[in-house]
């Protein structure tokens, strides 16, 4: 076996097993859409509209301290070992979450679980940004995206099997939960035989180490890369991150504020309302239990085929146009959705047909193309001094968005209906079209990235 080839073959490892974070991110999001409605039910948790919209945000709030506090124990860490301290948590908050005995613990351990997740929903494409060569980099990034939708695949198919074979055994939602145990406890395995980040040893000025790595990852002419990156390190006077120093920075300020906006168009999207009640919303518009988690699961297989074209085609597209032409594409797709809910012209065989094919295209649209695009430009836009701190802004700012409308969403339902639930989506998804003309700028964003210093 070549160098080369040998070196490709250990980075090719090292992405499979950082986007383990990824697949659990997807994973634990989405076992909650099967599992809520068993979980819900008066001989088990007893959850009502406000509680099931309490339980799936506790998540999410704990996402949001996990995505907030992992750049600083990055930082100190390291990029490895906080991979798999995140191992470890999610390993152990999946356990505490199937033996839940009430609402409150359920809430509990789901927040606990919420920070493994937002953890690693803020370090996977980060690590795996710095592990990989320029050339390989938007790839590499990019099936971290893919190893969320095929996470919630893999939970989607895991519910429905259970739920369809074993629906009528109260508890089966305890073991849909458990089964999220499995690719953490692989993650933790594996976490010991991948690569640091090289990028981090050079903050740590360990040199000859990260020139090891850098040379084990594949990267070319080392030494010219680490004095380029070395005297960038250098400009800082060696003071730890500040900041109060980084947003004086007018072009770290715009970096940062560009962030927020990115990590904002995502989630308002209402991307995740499908994600986390997919199988309550289809049992509204007259699918059965059954029907609804199978349906999930033609949901999933088009979401995670669509993330894989779409990764592909975005890599050397101009990424600010492909958001666009994605938020429009939901924009459509989701009209449609709620002009379908709220038409009564169709029968209800072929309004649940004509449901799942709106929702089929809604969710190829945004996981081939919106969720790719915003985690690319997270991962790529911010320079190596702020990448983690600023990384877990935009991320927490994605997981407080997510919190606000799962936790509003099973209301929203019971309030205004379905249908024109959609229409206020999709209106959403009109304003994050705005948004990305207003402050998503790759040319300023380049120009802000190479000019900026701490």
């Amino acid at each position: 076996m070549t160098s080369k080839s040998s070196n490709l073959k250990f980075l090719n490892y090292c992405v499979y097993v950082i986007s383990l974070g990824g697949f659990l991110f997807g994973y634990d999001t989405g076992v909650i859409n099967g599992a809520l409605a068993f979980m819900s039910r008066p001989d088990q948790l007893n959850l009502g509209p406000s509680l099931q919209g309490v339980v799936s945000s506790s998540l999410v709030i704990g996402a949001c301290i996990g995505a907030l506090g992992c750049g600083k124990v990055a930082d100190q860490m390291g990029r490895k070992k906080t991979l798999r301290l995140i191992a470890i948590v999610f390993t152990a908050s999946t356990f505490l979450c199937s033996l839940a005995i009430n609402f409150w613990s359920m809430s509990i351990f789901r927040f606990i679980l919420g920070i493994a997740v937002g953890a690693a929903s803020s370090l996977s494409p980060m690590y795996l940004a710095e592990i990989s060569p320029d050339n390989l980099r938007s790839a590499n990034v990019n099936k971290n995206a893919i190893f969320i939708v095929l996470g919630q695949l893999c939970a989607f198919v895991v519910n429905a099997i259970l739920g369809n074979i074993w629906g009528n055994w109260g508890p089966i939602w305890r073991i849909m939960v458990l089964s999220a145990a499995i690719p953490s406890v692989i993650l933790w395995i594996n976490s010991f035989r991948i690569s640091g980040s090289p990028q981090w040893l050079l903050f740590k000025r360990r040199v000859n180490k990260a020139r090891q790595l850098f040379r084990r990852l594949g990267f070319k002419d080392t030494n010219a890369l680490i004095k380029s990156q070395t005297e960038a390190i250098d400009e800082t006077d060696d003071r730890d991150f500040s900041w109060a120093v980084a947003l004086k920075n007018k072009k770290l300020l715009y970096l940062l504020i560009t962030g927020i906006v990115i990590a904002l168009i995502q989630q308002i999207s209402g991307v995740n309302t499908v994600m986390y009640y997919g199988t309550i919303l289809l049992e509204k518009v007259g699918m059965g239990s059954g029907g609804s988690l199978y349906a999930n699961i033609l949901i999933g297989v088009v979401s995670v085929v669509a993330s894989i074209f779409g990764t592909r085609m975005i890599e050397k597209a101009n990424h600010h146009k492909m958001l666009i032409i994605g938020l429009s594409g939901n924009v459509v797709f989701l009209a449609i959705l709620g002009l379908i809910m709220k038409s009564t012209m169709f029968s209800q065989t072929v309004t649940n047909a004509l449901v799942l094919i709106a929702l089929t295209f809604f969710l190829a649209n945004h996981q081939g193309i919106v969720s790719p695009v915003t985690w690319l430009l997270l991962a790529e836009m911010f320079p190596g001094k702020v990448k983690a701190q600023f990384m877990s802004v935009a991320t927490a700012t994605t997981w407080i968005t997510n919190f606000v409308i799962s936790l509003i969403y099973p209301q929203l339902i019971a309030l205004l209906g379905t249908a024109v639930v959609f229409f206020v989506f999709a209106l959403t998804n009109g304003f994050s079209i705005l948004l990305s003309f207003l402050f998503v700028n790759g040319r300023k964003m380049k120009n802000a990235y190479q000019n900026a210093r701490v």
